[in-house]
């Protein structure tokens, strides 16, 4: 799923976001913010947001999905994804929110829900703006 949907999301995000995209890691955003400091740019930011994976909303989630995606088998087999459940310690445990770690499409369904922040950052008047570069594990520069 991740190999079909992903290029049509990706090329839409955010240039500034390097976490869990082809072609782009922490390296990468670490030598953009090394350009900025060059350039005279003095604020960098820095922000964990913890728990993130667990925490996705999936009627939000799906509904971002819904706006791009008309294949309603592919948005139906997502959230069958997404509601899956685990299994810790021999129990089962059902899945309400979140998305689940370690799976292959996982980080592209955080950077759906993560490009909104991004283009919301890219709003902020470029005199004003510190540098916002979203890296691995979701943090940002």
């Amino acid at each position: 799923m991740a190999q079909i949907i992903g290029p049509r999301f990706d090329k839409t995000f955010s240039e500034f976001s390097y976490g869990f995209r082809p072609k782009r890691s922490q390296h990468h955003a670490v030598k953009k913010l090394r350009k900025y400091i060059e350039g005279g740019k003095r604020i960098a930011v820095d922000v964990d947001l913890s728990k993130f994976f667990d925490r996705v909303n999936h009627d939000f989630l799906m509904n971002l999905l819904g706006q791009r995606i008309s294949d309603k088998r592919l948005l139906k087999l997502i959230a069958s994804y997404l509601r899956a459940g685990s299994v810790k310690d021999g129990c089962w445990k059902a899945c309400h929110e979140g998305v689940p770690q370690g799976g292959p499409l996982s980080p592209l369904l955080s950077n759906i829900v993560l490009d909104l922040l991004d283009k919301e950052l890219e709003k902020t008047p470029t005199q004003f703006r510190p540098l916002c570069g979203r890296f691995c594990d979701c943090g940002f520069l």
